[in-house]
């Protein structure tokens, strides 16, 4: 069986390409794939942007240019080493898509990163899922990733100076 393909396809026509890795993560798959089937994702904007580290999506959208959260979705088991899953052995580099989550091992819910460059430190920490498949998309990552930011909030740092759709 191949694995699932994925495309994340941005407001100005960019195109990041993955394949996601069931046999490595599957709670992280389903909830990925099972988000991406009811359209949560439509129009989600980047709202974490750190240059050679990771762009971040899948919890807020814009509307009426105000950012609004997205609605709460139930949190997973992470699928890491340190957290007793073993299997999970995709290293995070550039392209590697992993689960966002707090300090709290289970709470990953919506939120995911893409890898702008090698973050060993994440290695075993977070719940890598997917991989871009081709150097277009990898390039895309890289842009993303080296655009201006600001701190709107306290909460928000690294937040994209033009909206990322």
């Amino acid at each position: 069986m191949s694995n699932p393909v994925i495309k994340i396809i941005l407001e100005d026509g960019r195109e990041i390409n993955a394949e996601l890795y069931p046999e490595i993560a599957p709670l992280s798959v389903a909830n990925f794939l099972k988000n991406v089937e009811s359209n949560y994702y439509e129009g989600v904007v980047f709202h974490r942007v750190i240059d050679r580290f990771m762009i971040q999506t899948g919890g807020y959208k814009i509307e009426d240019n105000t950012l609004t959260d997205l609605p709460e979705t139930k949190a997973i088991k992470g699928e890491f080493a340190s957290n007793g899953f073993e299997q999970n052995t995709l290293k995070h580099e550039l392209g590697v898509i992993s689960m966002a989550r707090t300090g709290v091992k289970d709470s990953a819910t919506s939120q995911f990163f893409i890898c702008s460059a090698t973050s060993t430190h994440l290695d075993g920490e977070y719940a890598a899922f997917g991989k871009t498949t081709d150097d277009e998309s990898n390039k895309v990552v890289l842009k993303l990733s080296a655009v201006q930011t600001y701190a709107p909030h306290y909460s928000f740092q690294n937040f994209p100076c033009e909206v990322i759709e």
